[in-house]
């Protein structure tokens, strides 16, 4: 049986939600927080308040911090070590445009020296636990290998592996041969990235990939938040499980939010996200009903509806 990892993701796995899904399902080995960036030349509030320690209370978290320079790094690493953690990601995989035009993310792969440069970085820093987390590079797969080479001459927890480019960003199809190729040449523990959407998803990757350290899951743990337990209990949910436990956690969200979100719009939008992934689960029109709901009230409505229909 392999870790589970909750993959980053942008706007929906911030702290309440961190600390909600760890206390009602959990069975994930690490909640890797969304990337912490250098904007204007400090780290955002934003990323401060989602890293803080005080608001991951009990919750298993690894910050994430996204980089174009040594310099970036070295600011970076030292922030989050002062909050006292002691493993950080490195997001060398982050396929969005704003960020790898600058450099960042998968658009640091096709600059070997940049990443040399970050690794000496890595090695000053011998009381931190470094993991990477990658994709076949920016614009084709030769890019990463040439990184796993740079990336095998240091000891990481584990390299995280997305098998498409950055500018394939979430289309296409996934490059199986081009993770392969990552897997049989790194020293480093790989561990798989992309498109795991159910427990059959998991066991494909298990069966071709025997070795791999674990398998990190972001789109398919938000439509399903019960996957990971699914997996390691080896009993599948049903449907009305499934959507039974979504409103729960919906519930202690609700709570949370309402104390630091301000006014209907806000709540009401912040809330719609829990759902964006889970159409399969809901079926289509249920989901539309939630997802084109307009504001708080209606959306409401359309929740406490799915009580009834599950």
């Amino acid at each position: 049986m392999k870790h589970i990892y909750f993959a980053p993701l942008q706007g929906y796995t911030d702290d309440v939600y961190r600390r909600i899904h760890n206390r009602m399902v959990g069975n994930v080995e690490k909640y890797y927080t969304p990337f912490v960036r250098v904007e204007v030349g400090s780290i955002r509030s934003k990323d401060t308040r989602d890293i803080s320690p005080a608001n991951n209370k009990g919750v298993p978290v690894v910050p994430q911090i996204i980089f174009n320079s040594r310099k970036e790094f070295e600011y970076l690493t030292n922030r989050v070590k002062e909050l006292g953690y002691t493993a950080i990601d490195l997001n060398m995989g982050c396929p969005f445009p704003l960020q790898a035009k600058h450099k960042r993310g998968s658009g640091i792969l096709p600059y070997p020296e940049t990443v040399s440069d970050i690794i000496e970085g890595i090695k000053g820093h011998s009381d931190i636990n470094f993991s990477v987390k990658m994709r076949l590079g920016w614009q084709d797969n030769s890019e990463a290998l040439k990184i796993i080479d740079l990336l095998n001459t240091i000891e990481l927890e584990h390299i995280t592996v997305h098998p498409r480019t950055g500018i394939q960003q979430y289309k296409g199809d996934i490059d199986i041969e081009g993770f392969q190729k990552i897997y049989e040449a790194s020293r480093n523990p790989i561990v798989y990235n992309g498109d795991i959407l159910t427990i059959d998803d998991i066991c494909s990757i298990e069966e071709k990939f025997p070795d791999i350290k674990g398998i990190m899951i972001g789109r398919g743990l938000l439509g399903c938040p019960s996957l990971a337990a699914e997996y390691h209990n080896g009993k599948l949910w049903s449907k009305a499980e499934r959507i039974a436990l979504m409103l729960d956690m919906h519930s202690g969200l609700m709570e949370e939010y309402s104390k630091i979100l301000k006014g209907d719009t806000q709540l009401h939008n912040k809330m719609r996200t829990f759902w964006e992934y889970s159409e399969e689960l809901l079926t289509r029109k249920p989901y539309k009903k939630v997802m084109k709901s307009g504001n708080l009230k209606n959306y409401l409505s359309a929740v406490a509806e799915l009580r009834h229909i599950y």
